[in-house]
């Protein structure tokens, strides 16, 4: 096998590879592999360095947890942003509530000493209200009022834009169902009579920006009565892009926060927005979920000459600009997996993991599940960066005199010890 640093392709090199493959029908990992390469030595054709802001991302692996006494539970947990988030900040997260079955197996493996109310033990539908009740109240000794904080989003795909634009304007699927959806359009009010039943001091509720305008926003105007008649301070309903608070992906999510014992104000938001290109120079070597797809000949040809942040129209993904936020990490549909986006550097599509690290998952995460069912629990997840700072800003205005705290504590060492 020739050495592989004299064998990496120019640009035209490379076209005339990738063309012989295709005319050849020739296996491109094959080829590759004949002269010593990989798809990692691939490049664009267009891949000058360009002016990298210097913000650095905030990477939750680095946090420091100071646990504390304030329980938490998650309603809608899937793969476990906001319980990461939360942990992070020193919280006692007590249950998640879930109902796809590999969701909940990524969550067991992560936080295996966590009561995971869904398959295969129990059925993780909130619909069955007082069941669900019923197992927080005898496994937990769960009673109102709640001194904890309540966090969840209602399964976004009947708000979503970006799930109907996988299908045609013309067809009947196109239009969002929003709350009409049978399935999945009136969790919130599920999620709302848990709230209302065990009067937490904190919650939360996230979303897609569509949320906020399905029905003319009468439902959410309804939500906001109940929440208000049952003595609920709510922060103006608002769609929030994550990147202003460090996230390295324009991301924009509905947030809203309710308390019992006061109006909650947001952290404050970053002064500049953080660049991707950090996520794809750190080191990959030995994390996990990285496996990258094999893509055919044809497809790296059209990846290769795209520029910084342009699309190719067949596959509808998108080379990522590194001196900019991401694009929005998305999740596809429960039965299909998310489409990622392009590498920066490499024209090929991102693995889970670098996807994870654009959610900012740290690496010590590891998703279960096929690698399609992977992609959907990250493309589904609160950012636990953004979770930990609404976790930190919640501490510190609402429980301020009730924390008993200990020493730092390492997360990955943690985590190392309860397995």
């Amino acid at each position: 096998m020739k050495n592989k640093m004299t064998t990496i392709l120019d640009t035209e090199n490379q076209r005339g590879l990738l063309n012989r493959c295709v005319s050849e029908e020739i296996v491109l990992t094959e080829k590759l592999s004949s002269i010593g390469l990989e798809y990692d030595d691939m490049r664009y054709a267009s891949n000058f360095e360009l002016k990298i802001p210097t913000t650095k991302i905030e990477w939750t692996d680095d946090i420091e947890r100071t646990p504390n006494n304030i329980p938490a539970i998650s309603f809608f947990a899937g793969a476990g942003g906001f319980d990461i988030g939360f942990y992070l900040a020193g919280y006692e997260n007590l249950a998640s509530v879930e109902i796809n079955k590999v969701f909940c197996e990524t969550l067991k493996h992560n936080f295996p000493t966590k009561l995971v109310i869904g398959p295969p033990d129990y059925s993780g539908d909130v619909q069955e209200r007082q069941a669900i009740a019923q197992v927080l109240i005898e496994k937990l000794g769960l009673e109102a009022p709640f001194e904890g904080v309540f966090h969840g989003g209602p399964p976004c795909q009947p708000f979503s834009i970006a799930s109907n634009q996988r299908f045609s304007k013309n067809g009947e699927n196109f239009k969002r169902t929003g709350f009409d959806d049978k399935e999945k359009g009136n969790l919130l009010f599920d999620y709302i009579w848990f709230i209302t039943k065990f009067r937490p001091r904190v919650f939360i509720i996230e979303n897609v920006a569509g949320f906020m305008e399905l029905d003319k926003g009468k439902q959410l105007s309804k939500a906001c009565e109940i929440f208000k008649e049952a003595g609920y301070m709510l922060t103006d309903p608002q769609v929030h892009n994550l990147a202003d608070y460090g996230v390295p992906q324009a991301r924009q999510r509905f947030v809203m926060v309710g308390s019992r014992t006061g109006h909650f104000v947001f952290p404050e938001k970053s002064k500049q927005h953080t660049p991707c290109a950090e996520v794809f120079t750190k080191s990959l070597n030995g994390v996990k979920n990285h496996e990258t797809r094999l893509h055919k000949a044809e497809s790296i040809m059209r990846y290769m000459e795209l520029e910084y942040g342009k699309r190719d129209k067949l596959g509808r993904v998108d080379r990522l600009n590194p001196a900019q936020p991401a694009k929005t990490v998305i999740a596809g549909g429960t039965k299909g997996g998310g489409r990622s986006h392009l590498h920066p550097y490499i024209p090929r599509t991102l693995s889970v993991r670098e996807s994870a690290r654009l959610q900012t998952f740290p690496d010590w995460y590891e998703f279960k599940g096929a690698i399609a069912r992977q992609f959907t629990q990250v493309g589904n997840a609160v950012p636990p960066l953004f979770a930990y700072k609404l976790a930190v800003a919640i501490k510190q205005q609402f429980f301020g005199n009730s924390q008993h705290q200990t020493g730092p504590t390492n997360v990955a060492q943690q985590l190392e010890m309860a397995l």
